[in-house]
């Protein structure tokens, strides 16, 4: 039976519709601040957005690499247009989405520097499995943060205490090493800035090792 030409208009629609929606999802707007490694802010309809970049984490400002990576975004996209593509709003009511800046992907170069993690707790699409191979590539050419040999995630480092518990740890990281600055006494955990500091030369097996030597916790890293 031949079908009247309008018939098969009205089908192809909402095909197009589906299309074009799924496509202005997307948006540019031009960089104008860079909190952290995987937090910017873009301006997006007169005002700026802030953006959490997707299925990434980077360290903290209190951790070694934090400042690392966030002047790697800052080269990447600060006061340059890039483009946005939402995929969900967290509960601090950031964007969260997926950057580009010329041709590249922010969050995919950030762990291919070695300045992220995957995070694999809300990182679940199909392009997530070639993340961690790039991460583990950057981990085996020691890039970034994978200097060190056993960096804190950061997820671990801001609920250290969360994250004990639910590996059914007291209230200490399990094999950790706690540096003691030898001339202010003041100890620090991995993950800290100032955990390699020239005079941290005394280590601790635990925290109640150090604070008994009389060494008092980082007010940074609160260890």
């Amino acid at each position: 039976m031949k079908r009247n030409p309008i018939f098969n208009i009205v089908c192809i629609i909402p095909a197009l519709i589906l299309l074009l929606t799924d496509h202005a999802m997307a948006w540019d707007g031009k960089c104008v601040g860079v909190a952290d490694g995987d937090t910017i802010t873009v301006m997006h309809n007169g005002k700026g957005e802030r953006i959490r970049l997707h299925g990434i984490d980077c360290p903290e400002r209190g951790q070694d690499f934090g400042k690392r990576a966030k002047q790697f975004t800052s080269g990447m996209v600060f006061g340059k247009i890039v483009t946005i593509e939402p995929t969900d709003t967290d509960r601090y009511g950031r964007t969260v989405a997926m950057v580009y800046a010329g041709g590249k992907c922010l969050n995919e170069e950030l762990i291919g520097a070695g300045f992220a993690w995957v995070y694999t707790k809300y990182c679940k699409e199909r392009f997530c499995s070639d993340w961690k191979t790039l991460e583990g590539a950057a981990r085996s050419s020691n890039l970034g943060l994978w200097a060190h040999g056993n960096p804190i995630p950061p997820w671990r480092y801001r609920h250290p205490d969360k994250s004990n518990r639910a590996a059914g740890g007291a209230s200490n990281i399990a094999n950790v090493e706690y540096h003691g600055n030898k001339k202010s006494h003041v100890f620090h955990r991995p993950g800290c800035r100032h955990y390699n500091c020239k005079n941290c030369t005394v280590v601790f097996k635990s925290r109640k090792e150090a604070i008994s030597a009389g060494y008092r916790p980082c007010g940074m890293c609160k260890p």
